[in-house]
């Protein structure tokens, strides 16, 4: 997917919305811009969890219970926030599931992923299908982008630094995007933009090669789950699978090899009970005797286990994890090698073809998503393996950092640059 609209953000002003639908919750913000000056003068978010039965419902009840907390979000209008007189709330729309997209505004959905399956939605436009949901509501906004998470994360990435030239979302669900040149791209048609760049989304989740290290547990996983044969990278590495890939570990020891006594835990052969978080808590148990395992294996699985068995339990959280992590590394370092920014001499380059001041400064990979902010061993080995793969000192030219909300923030900057109003 090529995005060429976006890469100079700098003069919006007013209010300005985001809604980020990428997984089992979904966020709504709203930001005051004062333009080149004041830039981001106030934001508030309010993040909302999805029901399951949505998720798998039909499409006119998940956008209206979209919508309705939407709703209720701008009745909450404080201080500071001043939509102006006789304009529509505009909105940016960040969808975080592969669509085609057929201009700034609009989009049809091509599949469902991270747990969601609602066949009527596939085919249809999602703005179409939001703005109808307004239209119910008696809300009075348009939605003026649609972008995803990934995009959205590099557009408010470059918003405050030029070098931000890769953006990868790491959370429920997983994708990449990067600033490409535009010349580089054989299939590209038309007159190149201005900016002689422009951005590929990656929908690297889809992403699978027999190099890959796939193994009996992620065949399984794969095969029970909502798309089978589908997004088969983003099984093996996202915040959604890896919960209940230690979970189908666990249950094959336990089935195997006795891991809890002659009795396997029933708790354990409930697919998805193992969450990811559980899983960065009890790798991050460094107590003497692993009181937050203990404290896991009690309320998720109900049992219990010897110090023994729960310092085997933190090696299967640590090497699932750890794994995880190496694979996003390649990743990132695939796109910086693809851009000519892997080395030393090729990153002086590169920034020489953009136009870039050469030395002192950093190629800046924008990471979002609970998964990256909260799990902090996975981001070590994430960070260790690109400094491995990459070499001391071109990774001392790469910057890998936090953009926390930057999706949400980023489709508010886009909804701003593509006001109906922008020519006023």
């Amino acid at each position: 997917m090529l995005m060429p609209y976006f890469l100079h953000i700098r003069e919006e002003n007013g209010l300005f919305y985001a809604l980020d639908l990428g997984g089992t919750n979904f966020r709504v913000l709203r930001v005051q811009l004062a333009g080149t000056e004041g830039r981001i003068l106030q934001q508030e978010y309010e993040e909302v969890s999805i029901p399951q039965a949505l998720m798998v419902g039909s499409n006119e009840e998940l956008f209206d219970f979209i919508v309705a907390e939407l709703a209720s979000f701008i009745t909450r209008e404080g201080e500071g926030f001043h939509p102006l007189l006789g304009r529509q709330r505009e909105l940016g729309f960040t969808f975080s599931f592969p669509v085609k997209q057929t201009s700034i505004d609009s989009g049809n959905l091509l599949k469902w992923t991270k747990g969601f399956a609602i066949k009527e939605t596939v085919g249809k436009d999602v703005v179409e299908e939001l703005q109808a949901a307004m239209g119910r509501h008696k809300l009075d906004m348009r939605v003026t982008a649609l972008v995803n998470d990934t995009v959205g994360t590099l557009a408010g990435g470059r918003y405050w630094n030029e070098d931000v030239m890769v953006a990868v979302i790491l959370g429920t669900g997983s994708n990449a995007c990067y600033v490409e040149r535009a010349d580089a791209i054989p299939k590209w048609r038309g007159v190149l933009p201005k900016s002689g760049s422009t951005v590929i989304n990656m929908e690297w989740g889809s992403f699978w090669s027999s190099h890959l290290p796939r193994t009996p547990v992620d065949d399984t996983l794969d095969a029970d789950s909502l798309n089978p044969g589908d997004q088969g990278f983003e099984k093996l590495i996202s915040g959604m699978y890896l919960g209940d890939i230690v979970r189908r570990i666990l249950l094959k020891m336990a089935e195997e090899a006795a891991l809890f006594g002659n009795t396997v835990p029933s708790n354990l052969f409930i697919p998805f009970i193992l969450r990811t978080p559980d899983v960065s808590a009890m790798h991050a148990d460094e107590s003497a005797d692993l009181k937050e395992v203990t404290r896991v294996l009690r309320v998720v699985f109900k049992t219990q286990a010897s110090l023994r068995v729960r310092k085997i339990v933190v090696d299967v959280c640590d090497t699932v994890a750890g794994r995880a992590a190496r694979l996003v590394a390649a990743g990132v370092v695939g796109i910086l090698k693809k851009i000519g920014r892997d080395t030393v001499g090729n990153i002086d380059m590169a920034r020489l073809k953009n136009n870039l001041a050469g030395k002192g400064r950093k190629t800046v990979v924008a990471m979002d998503g609970g998964l990256y902010e909260h799990y902090p061993k996975f981001r070590t080995y994430l960070n260790d393996t690109a400094v491995e793969l990459l070499g001391k000192e071109a990774a001392e030219q790469v910057a890998v950092e936090l953009s926390k909300d930057g999706s949400g923030i980023g489709a508010a900057l886009l909804a701003a640059s593509h006001s109906q109003y922008s020519s006023d």
